[in-house]
């Protein structure tokens, strides 16, 4: 059986939700199913009605349209719900690849959940699993970041926590904050490597796979253009226990410190060999020395 004649998931129902998945910049990704439910749902709900509309366009769809975007989320996402109550059927997208994600889209689908409003995804592009997956390294455990906050104290804590976090990181960035953002890493978590991935699946895609140190020269001439996705190497195991509270403890000391918390001595032996990652007769023998 032809796929896109698959019964399977493929009708679209009154009073549903469609997280519909959208081309990150190149339109022959958009998929035959998600050309058929936003052609058949009764309206789309899009971050910016211009560009999804170039969009519908394109593929001969002409639908009513309403805007759904951060600064009238709450406004908005009330007036859509009340839409799908009433039995209407709605497609939800983005500027680009999948709408919820880093996107105000969460925030209807949390209310479409609590009204008990029936959600489907229409899964399609995603620019942080692309970049994830054409980066290099790592993929098999991975924390997505977004963007960085702007606000030097949320900024400073999302730093503070990469620094220890040993998977890989998906950032998304800006080209003017490109430089800056990377300054920040390269003080913050040390020369660790890093695949810069730019326009992707367009006709000027490029991953650069290189260090902080390296992205940070490489982009100082300001030359900067495109948006970028940046796949960040996790800590390593020695750089973790280099920055742990017990770093400037010798074995006793950090024994003791279990051993005041409640435990006994020889859990807390077990808790400062996982620490440390070496044997508990190694870190036996050293308390046993005192």
């Amino acid at each position: 059986m032809n796929p896109i004649e698959s019964p399977e998931k493929n009708k679209v129902e009154k009073g549903t939700l469609y997280l519909v998945g959208t081309p990150i910049g190149n339109l022959s990704d958009l998929s035959d199913r998600a050309k058929k439910v936003l052609s058949e749902v009764d309206f789309v709900a899009a971050e910016d009605t211009r560009n999804s509309g170039k969009l519908l366009a394109a593929f001969g769809i002409k639908k009513p349209m309403v805007s759904y975007f951060e600064h009238n989320k709450r406004e908005h996402g009330e007036q859509i719900a009340a839409r799908l109550l009433a039995g209407e059927s709605c497609a939800l997208v983005t500027d680009a690849g999948m709408p919820a994600i880093s996107d105000p889209g969460e925030d209807i689908v949390r209310l479409c959940a609590e009204r008990g409003i029936p959600v489907s995804v229409i899964p399609g592009p995603c620019a942080a699993v692309s970049a994830l997956a054409l980066s290099g390294l790592p993929t098999s455990r991975f924390v997505f970041e977004g963007f960085l906050s702007t606000a030097s104290a949320e900024r400073k804590a999302s730093l503070a926590m990469l620094k220890n976090e040993t998977r890989t990181a998906i950032l998304y960035e800006a080209p003017h904050k490109l430089l800056a953002t990377l300054r920040d890493l390269y003080e913050a978590l040390g020369d660790r490597k890093i695949s810069l991935c730019r326009e992707l699946t367009k006709l000027n895609e490029e991953v650069v796979r290189t260090t902080l140190s390296e992205a940070v020269t490489r982009y100082e001439n300001g030359d900067v253009r495109g948006e970028f996705v940046l796949i960040l190497a996790g800590a390593s195991e020695e750089e973790c226990r280099k920055s742990a509270f017990w770093a400037d403890w010798d074995v006793p000391a950090h024994v003791a410190y279990y051993v005041d918390t409640g435990m006994t001595k020889n859990e807390a032996v077990k808790a400062v060999a996982r620490d440390r990652g070496t044997a508990k007769s190694e870190i036996y023998n050293q308390v046993m020395k005192k």
